[in-house]
């Protein structure tokens, strides 16, 4: 599978997820799309949740050829827009009567200044914000059909973050690479402050860092240092990037491995738990951002 050094941490688990439901944000590309692949290659029951669901469609029949399941849905999910992710959320509740594993896997990343439907940055908005709305109006159906998973993809990128109560559209300075990494601050301290309110109810809360992979992601990468850098190095670059498929690897580890069965609130790296630096553990910090949250997304 691995074409380099650096492909990283690989998911051995053979468990099935026959008779499982599964909800992967973001399943049209990239390692949603190949998490997506992998879990329904085990059975399950796969809703697909894409912005462009046309892309989602093609994807699906996809993998309904590459698995010969006929357990493959897609459904409507703009994360940048609150109305759509009640739409979705509401949907679900109708039509499920249980729910496996949430994974949300979606995000952009570095994008130029943007806003969301709701007026909120847009990286915020999407990794942070939108998935931070979606799990908390599905928390009922998964503590039903618990032991039950929530997924969250973060990212190294973590280390630079700051949570920046001040201002954190960064309304006053943009800037693309500090606001994505507070996102994904954001995503660990969403996962761990929800670990702790889910204790006792079979709902377990994690989080991973993919690698540093090849996807549409990487889209908006501008500037002259990047284009220089790109010139330079893309036949090494690409070498040094995991492959969507082993990026993946730890999104399915922790969506399907019975290794983590009833393992809650932690940070993986490569299917290992990976210790958080000390400015990623602030209980304060992880109460405060959920009480601001709740406030933003109207909870």
């Amino acid at each position: 599978m691995s074409h380099s050094y650096w492909a990283g941490g690989v998911c051995t688990s053979k468990a099935s997820m026959v008779g499982k439901t599964v909800i992967i944000t973001g399943a049209n590309s990239g390692i949603g799309k190949e998490s997506a692949l992998d879990i329904a290659r085990r059975g399950a029951r796969v809703i697909m949740a894409c912005r462009n669901t046309d892309e989602g469609e093609k994807v699906a029949t996809e993998i309904k050829e590459k698995t010969g399941s006929t357990k493959i849905e897609v459904r409507k999910l703009d994360l940048a827009s609150l109305a759509s992710v009640r739409t979705f959320a509401e949907e679900i509740k109708r039509t499920e009567n249980r729910l496996d594993v949430l994974l949300n896997n979606a995000g952009v990343m570095m994008c130029p200044p943007m806003k969301t439907a709701d007026g909120f940055e847009m990286q915020l908005g999407t990794n942070h914000l939108g998935h931070f709305l979606l799990t908390n109006l599905l928390l009922d159906l998964l503590k039903s059909s618990a032991p039950s998973r929530i997924v969250n993809v973060s990212s190294r990128a973590y280390l630079r973050g700051k949570i920046n109560f001040d201002d954190l559209m960064f309304e006053k300075k943009y800037n693309s690479s500090a606001v994505y990494s507070q996102s994904k601050l954001a995503n660990i301290y969403f996962t761990t402050e929800l670990a702790k309110r889910l204790e006792g109810t079979g709902v377990t809360a994690n989080c991973l860092h993919p690698g540093v992979i090849d996807t549409n992601l990487l889209r908006h990468f501008t500037g002259a240092g990047w284009k220089a850098l790109s010139v330079m190095a893309s036949p090494l670059t690409k070498l040094m990037m995991k492959t969507p498929q082993e990026g993946a690897q730890t999104n399915i580890f922790l969506s399907v491995s019975e290794e983590v069965e009833g393992v809650t609130g932690k940070y993986f790296a490569d299917c290992k738990e990976v210790q958080l630096l000390p400015h990623a553990t602030d209980d304060e910090v992880g109460q405060k951002l959920w009480e601001v949250s709740e406030k933003l997304v109207g909870l």
